[in-house]
């Protein structure tokens, strides 16, 4: 499930922040998708400790959401959750670094956050390409 919005938003029950985290944290990650945009993770056994790293980040999230959130903190969370990837970032294809900036974006989704101010772009491809170098 995303962080969009369920059935249960449409019907004006918003669903909070932390309920959003947390289901993000229940749902299966790195899973070969239908319509064959995602194959899954080029090394499956890799899938553990990626979902790991990804669930800390969502941590992370509810702690700021729980202690006077902001932009600057959750990109805070961003960049230190993108930092625990560094180690793997060579085992990751392109698709699979793809997928891991995705769920970072299902997260700020969850808390409404527009921007990761470029760190999604300079983890991904070494450098933020909406800025000057």
């Amino acid at each position: 499930m995303s962080c969009a919005l369920s059935a249960q938003a449409q019907h004006n029950k918003p669903i909070m922040p932390i309920t959003k985290l947390q289901q993000f944290k229940k749902e299966p990650k790195f899973e070969a998708e239908s319509k064959g945009i995602f194959n899954g993770l080029a090394k499956p056994k890799l899938k553990p400790k990626l979902t790991e790293l990804l669930n800390q980040t969502a941590d992370d999230f509810i702690s700021t959401t729980k202690n006077n959130p902001s932009d600057k903190k959750y990109q805070d969370d961003i960049r230190k959750g993108l930092s625990r990837f560094n180690s793997f970032y060579l085992d990751l294809d392109t698709e699979d670094r793809e997928k891991v900036c995705s769920y970072f974006e299902e997260l700020m989704d969850c808390v409404g956050l527009q921007s990761s101010d470029g760190a999604l772009n300079k983890w991904l491809y070494g450098f933020d390409p909406t800025k000057k170098q």
